[in-house]
């Protein structure tokens, strides 16, 4: 039977995993932090019952594959979520038999290596569209049901497992379960969406034409315009609006200066641009 899931996808999944799973074996777990998720459920009741984390990684997850089945996408969201969790809880119990059980006692050290080691891993699984099932599902389905913002669904199921962890543990490795969360969303984030965050300019200008076929030949970005109607003076001017580089905002301001030193000029920082000139909507 044709597998639904392309290679490329199983194969980000795979190594997501095992670098998962190696990041908890190797320092958060004999760190004894529990830095949220069913991961860290499984963390806070191995610690009174010695029970193996990866089997009860699954077997946490068994309700929350159901509710997501049936409220989250289906077969397509089950394959995929079910991959990714199967073998990072398989691998979370081999791999510990194999590598050094206590690579350092610094609590600092196994915050931040096994934060940056599980994002990388998890941003590797959702670079394959997939999740890494656990509270995942759980935010998702507070999102649906009850319009919590991811954001806000994330901080209150990781901050009961933090909880959670101090009584288990001590309040100084809570503390530090939160720094390796931190650092597992910064390496999650950049892991499946890049580090190139772009700069998004928008500009008011009395000479728009000039201004736009100046960044379209000096910088070869696009631009956008609309008419616009100032509150205030009542006046109708143009507005512009392009996408470009973090290296390309001082090139910019000196091309709208040069051009109109009178413009109004905003500029953000965007997300992700996709298109034409960055990366494609595909990937």
């Amino acid at each position: 039977m044709k597998s639904k899931i392309p290679f490329r996808d199983i194969f980000l999944i795979f190594i997501g995993a095992v670098i998962q799973a190696a990041g908890m074996d190797l320092f958060l777990i004999p760190g004894k932090l529990a830095a949220g998720g069913v991961t860290g459920i499984a963390q806070i009741v191995n610690r009174f019952t010695g029970w193996p984390i990866g089997v009860m990684i699954i077997l946490f997850n068994i309700p929350l594959f159901i509710l997501g089945w049936r409220f989250l996408g289906g077969r397509r969201f089950l394959l995929r979520t079910f991959l990714a969790v199967g073998i990072y809880a398989l691998l979370i119990d081999v791999l510990a038999v194999y590598l050094p059980s206590n690579l350092t006692g610094d609590s600092v050290l196994n915050a931040l290596f096994g934060g940056v080691l599980t994002g990388i891993g998890m941003g590797l699984v959702f670079r394959a569209k997939g999740t890494t099932g656990g509270t995942d599902i759980l935010a998702r389905l507070l999102g649906k049901w009850r319009g919590i913002p991811l954001s806000e669904s994330y901080l209150l199921t990781d901050t009961a497992v933090v909880v959670g962890s101090a009584l288990a543990f001590s309040w100084t490795l809570a503390l530090y379960a939160i720094v390796a969360l931190y650092a597992c969303g910064l390496a999650a984030e950049i892991a499946s969406e890049g580090s190139g965050i772009v700069r998004s300019a928008t500009i008011i200008t009395n000479h728009p034409q000039e201004v736009g076929e100046k960044i379209m030949r000096e910088l070869s970005r696009g631009v956008t315009s609309w008419q616009g109607t100032g509150l205030y003076s009542g006046k109708e001017r143009r507005i512009l609006f392009c996408a470009i580089s973090r290296s390309e905002v001082n090139p910019l301001k000196a091309i709208i200066y040069e051009v109109d030193p009178a413009a109004f000029v905003v500029i953000g920082q965007a997300h992700e641009a996709l298109g034409e000139g960055f990366k494609p909507l595909s990937g």
